[in-house]
């Protein structure tokens, strides 16, 4: 089925760099439906020259992007807010077909993108500095905040607006410029929406953007790495490539943020509300198929009520509707390519022949195409599997019994990620005690959707550093300037 837009030039095939589309290298990438493994159309393929153009690119614009004042930065990226959701249902289709998932999901993300364009270009105007009262007379001291300089983003396939939104937006409020390099897999929707940050009034060099493959982005990102001109490295991603960024960033020490992989635990205590942590859960873990950071990778229910959230449970996602974006009842998409599938796979089968159970699902689905899994429950899982140890990244729920309280936090963190971790209980001094022991960035309490620009999204441990959406997200891209004026008596 061929992708059709009310607005059909949304979809690019070129890199943007210095305020214009260029189409080379000749090498292209094919982007396809991983619904089908049809072609979509073609991106180019790039390498050292064009990373470095756009660098030369985002280095030159950064003196007069800095001086802009903040007002007018702010109207500009209010104005990127109100054309991406206007195109809303054409940004939401793209989304669906490179990535996958739903399109009610592919709509939903191009609002949560647009609401941190949103958020950012409010906290445009509100970088303010300090007033520092003078030890001496005749004294005045200032701290101001000012932008880092030019920012390398490199974003994720799992959430191509919302990833791409969360990290060129701060790095515009801030005055900053930036060079990214979307994930191979689903690089139009990043495209559109600097389609759309361009016709918002960006200036040239200002935001540049270049596509490769899996093979070609050392390449891309090593030229950044390298270049003393890059400030700013943001990224979102797996950990060993955090690692390497951070290791790759020493010498030039550049600013970094990164968000990386998670492991997250659910915890379902003996006095939760079983009905509303079932719900709950289904909204943390089946998002996207199971394709996202924060997604329960591991679930601990207490043994009083176990039998009745595993029931529970298996009975929901069984129901689950299984089937391409295209279908307006599907729920659950295919998975972004065959290597995600067989991991599920892996963790799946492991986890049988170690002595879980099947409730549901357990199984590929040949029938719908190559990349769809069944979402499943497994019973009677425990820490020496693998999908205990590594994310899956897919719709598996593996759960595991628990008796005591000290038991499950340090079960639960036990691992060497810290992202986000969930609970469900109804007693007012656990909460506060299982909040505090949890070694996490963001926790749910009683809550399976816990994303908002308003919040900072984040983690600790091996799970990355910085802090993405809120006032906090902002901090990342400046730095503090201490000016000290004497002799004013």
């Amino acid at each position: 089925m061929p992708l059709t837009l009310s607005r059909p030039d949304l979809i690019r095939s070129a890199n943007f760099i210095a305020g214009a589309w260029t189409s080379t290298p000749a090498a292209r990438l094919a982007v396809t439906d991983p619904a089908t493994g049809a072609a979509i159309t073609d991106v180019p393929d790039s390498g050292a020259a064009e990373a470095r153009a756009a660098l030369d690119a985002a280095h030159a614009a950064f003196p007069a992007w800095r001086k802009v004042p903040a007002k007018q930065r702010a109207a500009i990226i209010k104005l990127w807010h109100d054309l991406v959701m206007a195109h809303q249902d054409d940004l939401g289709k793209l989304i669906s077909r490179e990535q996958g998932k739903p399109l009610a999901e592919g709509k939903g993300e191009v609002a949560y993108a647009a609401s941190y364009i949103e958020w950012f270009g409010e906290e445009a105007t509100r970088m303010n500095g300090e007033v520092i009262p003078a030890p001496v007379p005749g004294r005045r001291m200032f701290a101001l905040r000012e932008p880092v300089g030019v920012v390398a983003a490199i974003t994720p396939w799992n959430f191509p607006a919302a990833m791409i939104a969360r990290k060129i937006a701060p790095a515009l409020a801030a005055g900053c410029t930036v060079v990214c390099k979307p994930a191979e897999d689903t690089p139009l929707t990043s495209l559109a929406l600097v389609l759309l940050a361009h016709e918002a009034g960006v200036p040239p060099g200002v935001l540049n953007i270049v596509t490769a493959s899996r093979e070609k982005t050392p390449e891309v990102v090593d030229v950044w790495l390298d270049d003393a001109r890059v400030r700013k490295i943001t990224f979102t991603g797996s950990t060993p490539v955090g690692k390497h960024l951070a290791r790759r960033s020493a010498d030039t020490l550049k600013k970094l943020s990164l968000e990386l992989g998670g492991n997250a635990p659910f915890i379902v205590f003996d006095d939760a509300d079983v009905d509303a942590a079932v719900e709950g859960f289904m909204a943390a873990k089946f998002r996207n198929g199971g394709q996202t950071c924060v997604c329960p990778n591991r679930v601990f229910v207490h043994r009083a009520v176990f039998d009745s959230f595993a029931q529970k449970l298996a009975a929901r996602v069984g129901a689950l509707k299984v089937g391409p974006a295209s279908d307006p009842a599907s729920q659950i998409g295919p998975m972004i390519n065959g290597r995600a599938v067989e991991k599920i796979e892996r963790h799946v089968q492991d986890a049988i022949a170690k002595g879980a159970r099947v409730l549901t699902g357990g199984k590929r689905l040949p029938e719908l195409g190559p990349t769809y899994y069944a979402p499943t429950v497994l019973t009677g899982a425990d820490p020496t599997m693998a999908c205990a140890c590594e994310e899956t990244f897919g719709p598996v729920a593996p759960l595991t019994v628990f008796d005591d309280e000290a038991e499950v936090v340090q079960a639960a963190n036990d691992t060497p990620f810290g992202l986000a971790a969930y609970f469900y209980s109804q007693d007012v001094r656990r909460i506060w005690r299982v909040a505090d022991a949890l070694e996490s960035g963001i926790v749910g309490i009683n809550e399976g959707a816990i994303s908002a620009e308003a919040a900072p999204f984040g983690g600790v441990k091996e799970s990355g550093y910085g802090r993405e959406g809120s006032t906090h997200g902002l901090d990342d891209y400046l730095h503090t300037k201490y000016v000290c004026q004497g002799q004013l008596d």
